[in-house]
């Protein structure tokens, strides 16, 4: 069996928690508490450059509001 969060030829999505962190995440699988899918379904390498992007800081938004204080 091989790994979903691995798998080169499965679907993925980004998820994107309150704190502005991403997530690549296996679209087979429950999206979990917490995160809200922020790219539809779409292949590995699209979302990872997706999240290359637009995750630029990674810091949780929090810390980051917090040091610019």
């Amino acid at each position: 069996m091989t790994n979903p969060f691995e798998d080169p030829d499965a679907g993925y999505l980004v998820l994107v928690n309150d704190e502005g962190q991403h997530s690549l995440w296996p679209a087979s699988l429950a999206v979990p508490g917490g995160w809200a899918v922020a790219h539809a379904e779409d292949t590995r390498d699209t979302c990872l450059e997706y999240i290359d992007r637009r995750w630029t800081d990674m810091r949780p938004r929090s810390l980051a509001g917090s040091m610019q204080s």
